[in-house]
Order: structure tokens, then sequence, then C-alpha cells
């Protein structure tokens, strides 16, 4: 492994540990009407990421403002990994134990060592697929079993499917516009779908100022799991490409275990301990994997990218 990759390695590990500690601190904010909360994290989280890069001029790296299909795609980001993913989220943490949750959304490895290629008319590595089954397969022993309702499983799905859209359209604009640019312009784009989510569900009649502990989640939100976490994962998935990046979402069961087991004050059990070691060897045969394909290539065969473009004219 290189040192790109390497450095690619850490800054996902890095935004995955941060994404999997917030699973369990979203519990926090069940009480809180559920699309005023997001929308308040990605405007503040738009807004901090607007002034880096006023003031921190080499994040922009190229100066450059998205074309249309770049807008159509981040659009698409904004949906599917903000809006959605987060909607979904605390829908199924409502009707399902997070055990239920984490284990689902854990299969995003194999629905991105799956869809990449195949959006590029490719065959699947076999050895990448190898390693996104251990690593679905540890995180299914992290998570063990529980209970869950029909709406609390389909939420599930949902944000399963939000996890794996939002890495393959953020991987399509991100060679162009930098990590910082696909930062700020999804969460920019999430606030006007959240806000008119929220005047459609008739949210506004039950808004209220939000606890102490509210606001402090929602803060640690924006700003770590929103600002920092999606930095490092749009750089490191920029050095991986998107299917080795995707073996690194194995880290968030073994992240939210650690975070579960700190906030409830109880030890994980061998059989999680265990899963996290089957994680370890997954991310390792799928980091190790070498790529026959070039970046560059990689994102311009992308078809969410050929679909964007024919959109555009």
């Amino acid at each position: 492994m290189n040192r790109d990759s390497l450095a690619g390695a850490a800054l996902c590990t890095f935004g995955m540990i941060i994404l999997g500690g917030s699973f369990s601190l979203s519990r926090l904010l069940l009480d809180y009407p559920m699309l005023t909360g997001q929308t308040m994290r990605y405007a503040l989280a738009a807004i901090l990421l607007a002034a880096l890069l006023r003031l921190f001029p080499r994040l922009r790296g190229v100066p450059v403002r998205p074309c249309r299909r770049d807008l159509l795609v981040l659009a698409g980001v904004a949906l599917f990994g903000l809006a959605l993913f987060n909607t979904l989220l605390l829908t199924a943490l409502e009707h399902a134990d997070p055990a239920v949750v984490g284990t689902v959304v854990g299969a995003a490895p194999l629905g991105l060592a799956l869809t990449g290629p195949l959006l590029r008319r490719e065959r699947p590595a076999a050895r990448l697929v190898v390693a996104a089954l251990i690593v679905v397969g540890g995180t299914t022993l992290v998570h063990g079993t529980g209970v869950a309702d029909t709406v609390g499983t389909l939420a599930a799905l949902g944000t399963l499917v939000c996890e794996v859209m939002f890495s393959l359209l953020a991987a399509d604009v991100l060679p162009r516009l930098g990590a910082v640019r696909v930062s700020a312009w999804s969460c920019a784009l999430a606030v006007p779908m959240l806000v008119v989510a929220t005047l459609a569900t008739g949210e506004v009649g039950r808004l209220r100022p939000p606890t102490a502990t509210e606001t402090l989640t929602l803060l640690y939100l924006a700003v770590m799991m929103t600002v920092v976490a999606f930095v490092a994962w749009f750089t490191g998935m920029g050095k991986l490409g998107v299917e080795r990046a995707g073996m690194f979402t194995g880290v968030v069961p073994a992240a939210t275990l650690v975070a579960a087991s700190l906030q409830d004050h109880t030890l994980p059990g061998l059989t999680q301990v265990l899963g996290v070691l089957v994680v370890a060897n997954g991310l390792v045969l799928g980091a190790t994997t070498n790529s026959t394909t070039s970046a560059g290539r990689r994102w311009r065969l992308s078809g969410v990218h050929r679909l964007a473009k024919r959109l555009d004219g």
C-alpha cells in the first residue's frame, strides 16, 4: 500500500469512527422535531464549510464553480446522503433496536463493491467482494440480533440505500470540486429540501427550543459528524476509489459499539469483540487490493456522470 492509500485509509477510518459514534448519540434527539433538527444541523455545517473555504484558499484547489450537471449530482448527494439518510435513520431508531439498524447499514461495503463496478460496466473485483462479505459478516456479529417492526426494517433498508448512493454520487464530482466544496454544496442544498419537508409534514407546529443536551448533540453532529467527517471521508475516498473506501464503512459497527458501551456504561460481549476482529480482517483484505483502473478513468466512466451529462444536453 503506497502513501496515498495509507492516507486515504486513515481518513476513511477516521470519518467512519465519527459516524459510528453519532449513531448512539442520535438517540438523544428522538424527542426533538426530526426535520427541524436536521435543518439546523446542515445550515450550521454549510456556514462553517463556507467559512473554511474563504479562510483557507488552499482548500479550494482549482477555482471552479459547479456546472449544471455537477449541481444535479450534488442535489442527489444532498437528497440521499443527508436529508433522506438522517430522516430514515432516526425513523429506524424509533421502530427498531440500534442492533438491527447497524446490521442492515453494515451491508454498505458489499453494496459499493458491487454497484461501483457495475455502473462502469465492469466486473466487480473478486477480492473486494470477498472482503466486503467478510466485513458484512463481522458487522452482523458486532450488532447481533434485535427487534424491529415493519416500519423500522424498511427505514433501515432505506438508510442502507442512501448510504450507498451518497458515496457513489459524491465520487462522481470529487475530482472536479474537491472534498470541502462537495461537502459545502451538499449541506447547503440539503437545507431547502428539509425546510420544504418540515412545512409539508406540519412539523412547524411542534417547534420548540432544543434542550441543553439536544443543543450540544446538534452542535456535535454539525461540526464533527458533518464538517469533519464529511471532509475526511471524501478526501479518503478520492485517494482510494469508491469500492475500496466502501470497505471502511465496516468501521461503523465497532465505533457504534464503543460509543454505546460508554454511553450505556456496559461492556461489549465476546461475540461482539470477535465481530470487530472479523471486520478488521476484511478491511485489511479490501484495503490491500490493487486497483487496475486509474482514478481519473474511474470517475469519467461513472454511470451517474454519464446520466448527468445526457441530462445536461
